[in-house]
């Protein structure tokens, strides 16, 4: 197990550096991993400088928050991904990000809406509508129930959180978030975006749901390291 932690903990190290880099991630924001046949985690400690992660930020916590591996504290928003563990068996990755474009449609109430077709893979987008630290249990258990079965929750100006089946899935559906937000914003300057239906959004997701184009993404960002 020791050789699968100890890529986890680069890999997570690499998407905090890529999410940070592309504005996604600031000096706060963390992202964890299920370690594989275990109650466990992988997260970025609190006191991480996201802009300079190494290995040694990656700790190894409980799901109650119990140091396990490492020496420095995990972030006080960890009751976000247990929540989401202990809900979602299916569940392998989470990140909670804090992405411009996003939050400030959440700000004054905008729904984000799928407007690129990179949205056909984030699913129905949920929304917390409390403005808050997720820093106890029963904030981190109401948020897991706003996200229910979905992928992506936005809470109220402060961010957003994605779960996935794993680090990349997770990783390339925060990236798709923000870029969605921002055009969507961006084209409302100019009028009314068009609004993917139901129907294309089962015809692009079908097309671009592949792990090849997810890799594809995480690959033109992590060249940019």
């Amino acid at each position: 197990m020791t050789q699968n932690v100890t890529t986890l903990k680069e890999t997570l190290v690499a998407a905090i550096a890529m999410l940070e880099g592309a504005q996604i991630i600031d000096f706060n924001g963390h992202f964890s991993v299920r370690v594989p046949g275990t109650d466990y985690m992988l997260i970025n400690s609190g006191r991480s400088v996201r802009s300079a992660m190494t290995v040694e930020d990656i700790v190894m916590i409980d799901l109650d928050g119990g140091l396990i591996e490492g020496s420095a504290v995990p972030p006080m928003e960890f009751h976000i991904h247990a929540a989401i563990y202990r809900r979602r068996a299916d569940v392998q990755a989470v990140v909670h990000t804090h992405p411009l474009w996003s939050t400030l449609l959440g700000m004054v109430d905008k729904p984000v809406l799928p407007v690129i077709m990179q949205a056909a893979v984030l699913g129905d987008i949920q929304y917390f509508p409390k403005t808050a630290s997720i820093n106890t249990l029963a904030l981190g258990e109401a948020l897991a129930e706003s996200l229910a079965e979905h992928s992506v929750v936005m809470l109220k100006s402060h961010g957003a959180v994605v779960a996935s089946q794993g680090i990349l899935e997770t990783f390339v559906q925060a990236v798709y978030v923000e870029e969605n937000a921002q055009r969507q914003y961006m084209a409302s300057q100019i009028g009314s975006p068009y609004v993917l239906d139901a129907q294309a959004i089962g015809e692009i997701r079908a097309n671009l749901w592949k792990p090849h184009l997810l890799q594809k993404v995480w690959d033109y960002h992590y060249a940019k390291l």
